[in-house]
């Protein structure tokens, strides 16, 4: 997250949003946030919304995701949020959502579905 200038925001039980600044060095040639970083920013927040209901001895790690892109990600910051659907023994299943601010509006850019794998015993290294 660092290396695209990302900063975690809120996280609680089923949730997590993570912002970013745009910048050219994020952007692709039309000056729009390049959806790889969309991407990036959307499964890291499904995975940590999924991560806080997971056992204590346990890590997360993202199976399958699928990304919709709805809209060119541009504006003054980019919010990426992660929620979690089903919460299961080795399974999760979370919902991501980036919007996308400027002037004082959200515009919706991307919708994620995302399984998350329960890897007990194992934990965040």
């Amino acid at each position: 997250m660092a290396l695209v200038g990302a900063v975690l925001g809120e996280v609680r039980a089923g949730y997590c949003s993570i912002a970013l600044v745009p910048r050219p060095e994020v952007s692709q040639q039309h000056g729009y946030v390049h959806a790889g970083i969309l991407a990036t920013l959307v499964d890291t927040a499904g995975g940590y919304a999924g991560y806080t209901l997971f056992p204590e001895d346990s890590s997360v790690l993202t199976v399958e995701f699928k990304l919709n892109l709805l809209a060119p990600a541009q504006g003054e910051r980019i919010v990426a949020e992660g929620f979690v659907v089903k919460a299961g023994r080795t399974l999760a299943i979370t919902r991501g959502e980036v919007h996308a601010e400027r002037d004082g509006q959200r515009v919706q850019v991307a919708m994620m579905q995302q399984t998350l794998i329960v890897m007990r015993g194992r934990t965040e290294g």
